[in-house]
C-alpha cells in the first residue's frame, strides 16, 4: 500500500538540468512517457578555451562572465530562460568521490561520525569542514560494517559555480558529480549487475551496480594512452566484486560507456577479454531515454540523469 506521506518525506527535484563541462554546457528538460522518459527541450553549446578548468583543489573559472553569458545563451536557445529550479551535474574532474567503510567496533552515532570525518580527511586530503559533501549509504560490507558512498566538492570550487547559478537566477537544489547523473540510467529496475564507465580530462570513473544500488566505485586517473590498461584492471577488479566465480558468466548485464576519451568499440572488446563474454554498451534507446533531433546521448546523459530523479 503507498505511504500516504511519501510525497511528504521526499523532496521534489525538478525535470530540468544542466551539465557543466570543461569545454561544453547542455540543458535538459524531460518529461515522462510510456515506458520511459523523452527530451522535451535540450541545447548543448561549446564553451571557449580555459572558461572552466575543471580541478578538485584548484579554481575552476578562469573567466566567470563568459561562462555566465555562454549559459544565458543556452537556456534561451533551449526555451528554458524562464527556468528557476535546476539541478547541475558539475565536470568530473571538479569533485572526487569514493566509499567509505567504518571499521572497528562503533557504540554510537557520534563515533561513527568520528571516524567519518577521519577517513574523509584521509581520502580527499581535506577536512570534512572544507568540502561540501554528499552521501549515500549502502548496504553493509561482509564483515557487516557500515558503507557509505560519499561525493565531495571543495567549498570554494562549489561556490564559483553557484555565484553563476545566482546571477542567472537559479536556485540549484541538487549539485553533483556528473557520474551521479549518469548512473540513474543504470537504476532501471534490473537486479543484476550494470557499470558505468565515464571519461574526462584526467581520467575515467567506473561505478558497478548492483541493482539499483551502487556496489563499489573506482576513480581513475591517467593518460588517455593508458585507459586500455586501467580499463582491463577494472574490469577484472569488477568481475571479482560482483561475485563471478572462475569459469562461470560474470553477472554484467548492463554496460554503459560516455565521454570523449573512451571507444565504445574497444571497451567491448577489452570487456570481451577481459570477462569472456559479448557486452554492448547501452544506447539511449537502451535506457529509455527519447532524444529528438540529433543530440547526442553522451552529451546530456548526466543532466538527464538527474532531471530523471523529479519522477
Amino acid at each position: 500500500m503507498p505511504n500516504p506521506l511519501q510525497k511528504l518525506i521526499q523532496p521534489r527535484f525538478p525535470s530540468c538540468a544542466a551539465g557543466i563541462e570543461s569545454g561544453a554546457a547542455s540543458v535538459v528538460q524531460l518529461d515522462r512517457s510510456r515506458g520511459g522518459f523523452v527530451v522535451t527541450r535540450a541545447a548543448s553549446v561549446a564553451l571557449p578555451p580555459d572558461v572552466v578548468h575543471a580541478s578538485f583543489d584548484q579554481p575552476n573559472l578562469s573567466d566567470p562572465a563568459s561562462l555566465q553569458r555562454a549559459l544565458t545563451d543556452l537556456i534561451t536557445s533551449a526555451g528554458m530562460l524562464r527556468q528557476r529550479k535546476w539541478s547541475v551535474a558539475l565536470p568530473e574532474a571538479s569533485t572526487r568521490s569514493a566509499i567509505i567503510i567504518i571499521e572497528g567496533a562503533t557504540t554510537s552515532r557520534r563515533e561513527i561520525e568520528e571516524v567519518f570525518e577521519w577517513k574523509i580527511e584521509r581520502t580527499f586530503g581535506a577536512t570534512a569542514a572544507e568540502l561540501k559533501l554528499s552521501r549515500e549509504e549502502l548496504a553493509p560490507d561482509a564483515q557487516r560494517q557500515p558503507r557509505f558512498l560519499v561525493n565531495a566538492v571543495h567549498i570554494g570550487v562549489l561556490s564559483e559555480y553557484e555565484a553563476i547559478f545566482a546571477s542567472l537566477g537559479w536556485h540549484a537544489g541538487l549539485v553533483l558529480p556528473r557520474h551521479v547523473g549518469e548512473e540513474q540510467w543504470l537504476r532501471n529496475g534490473h537486479q543484476g549487475n550494470g557499470l558505468l564507465l565515464t571519461s574526462h580530462d584526467e581520467g575515467f570513473t567506473a561505478v558497478l551496480m548492483r541493482g539499483n544500488r551502487p556496489l563499489s566505485l573506482r576513480s581513475v586517473f591517467c593518460e588517455v594512452s593508458e585507459c586500455d590498461d586501467e580499463l582491463h584492471r577494472i574490469l577484472l577488479f569488477y568481475r571479482d566484486r560482483a561475485g563471478a566465480n572462475a569459469g562461470d558468466v560474470p553477472a554484467f548485464d548492463r554496460l554503459l560507456v560516455l565521454g570523449d576519451f573512451l571507444d565504445k568499440k574497444r571497451v567491448e572488446e577489452i570487456a570481451s577479454d577481459a570477462l569472456g563474454i559479448s557486452v554492448k554498451p547501452l544506447d539511449a534507446d537502451d535506457v529509455g531515454l527519447m532524444i529528438p533531433g540529433d543530440l547526442e546521448f553522451d552529451t546530456i546523459a548526466a543532466p538527464a540523469g538527474l532531471a530523471r530523479l523529479a519522477w
